[in-house]
């Protein structure tokens, strides 16, 4: 079975191939930090979030920072951990974030119970 995560990465695959712009793309993870992320932050806070500044890739945040992240014309949430109570709460913040697009990748009927 494919990990949110890893349909977030599907779903990031298929809206570059639409011919999205990296820099439309936010990915936001609700548990564990996405892998890109991790790589990121290896080159320090700064040159990470510089990296959002900059806009030219798609960025990758944990919804802990979601207030810092920038709004972005596609959000994709990769619902892969966190509280039923969190994940509820950031699904609204994150649609806020999103100027076009939200796409939610994680268990259907936890997300269901959610909504």
């Amino acid at each position: 079975m494919a990990t949110a995560v890893s349909v977030a990465d599907d779903a990031v695959d298929a809206l570059l191939d639409e011919g999205r712009s990296p820099g439309d793309i936010l990915v936001l993870t609700t548990g564990g930090p996405h892998p890109w992320a991790e790589h990121e932050l290896t080159f320090g806070e700064d040159a990470y979030w510089r990296q959002q500044t900059e806009g030219g890739d798609v960025f990758y945040a944990h919804t802990s920072a979601l207030a810092r992240a920038t709004d972005r014309p596609v959000v994709v949430v990769a619902v892969n951990g966190g509280t039923d109570a969190a994940i509820a709460e950031t699904l609204p913040r994150a649609l806020g974030k999103a100027g076009s697009d939200l796409v939610v990748c994680g268990d259907p009927d936890q997300l269901r119970s959610l909504l």
